[in-house]
């Protein structure tokens, strides 16, 4: 029972800690938008609703969900999607001012704004997320060529150096040939397990102590570092993965070393 409790404890700090990361102000000012800018051009556009095709309107609404989709969140898109069904209903369809539609065209234009919306907020957030990738994946790269070029001498400390920075992270140490207890792991693939467990690090956030990376040459395990994760965010799944590069190529290079001797 101590032990559920204590893991219970665990998981509890974790996602309090995942709670209290603040929102980027971009992505806040992005939801806030969501919410307001459907509302505002909608309501603009209530002087020409009777000259205007609802299809037209809809196509409009749509713009402003890309809009919103682009420089925001993928939440802040869906949000936008949803008002813009509401106020489209609301403002452009008969009765006029109330949520409800009394024509079966309207219905379909509707649906189909919120369904287009959502789908293009996909679309745009993931091409902004992609914008983000390329933008970092250069400097990912020339940490990754600069490890490359270390000796065994160096690549140690050079490292731990890159993975403090990397993963946001208090303290970061090796230890050479060592096993001892059963902390949380990293694995090359970003992902992290507790025990036997699974760890969602993207929603509860980093497990409590220390999390450990193995680094392996030639099926063999040479050591590990140990992590102590920051007050910070984690790092997204690019960031790990690139520590998770740089980790095993300390074991690339230790291993040659020891070839060589």
């Amino acid at each position: 029972m101590s032990t559920v409790t204590g893991n219970w404890t665990l998981h509890r700090k974790a996602r309090a800690r995942a709670v209290r990361r603040p929102w980027p102000l971009r992505d806040r000012l992005a939801l806030a938008a969501g919410v307001a800018a459907p509302f505002v051009v909608a309501l603009a556009l209530v002087p020409f609703r009777t000259s205007v095709s609802h299809t037209n309107a809809a196509l409009v609404l749509v713009v402003v969900v890309v809009a919103v989709a682009a420089l925001g969140s993928r939440t802040a898109g869906v949000v936008a999607a949803l008002s813009a069904a509401a106020w489209f209903d609301f403002f452009l369809t008969r009765p006029y001012e109330t949520f409800d539609i009394t024509t079966s065209r309207d219905i379909e234009t509707a649906v189909l704004l919120l369904v287009v919306g959502l789908i293009v907020s996909q679309l745009a957030a993931h091409a902004r997320r992609l914008e983000v990738i390329t933008v970092t994946d250069a400097a990912y790269l020339a940490r990754i060529h600069r490890v490359a070029t270390l000796d065994a001498d160096t690549v140690v400390d050079e490292v731990r150096r890159e993975l403090t920075e990397l993963l946001g992270l208090d303290a970061c140490r090796f230890q050479y040939g060592t096993l001892l207890g059963q902390p949380a792991r990293l694995h090359n693939d970003g992902s992290v397990t507790v025990g036997r467990r699974s760890w969602d690090v993207d929603t509860a956030g980093w497990p409590e102590g220390e999390i450990e990376y193995r680094v392996h040459a030639n099926a063999r395990y040479i050591g590990r570092f140990m992590l102590t994760p920051g007050p910070g965010p984690v790092p997204p799944l690019q960031a790990r993965l690139v520590a998770a590069t740089l980790a095993d190529q300390t074991g690339a290079a230790l291993d040659t070393a020891g070839s060589a001797g």
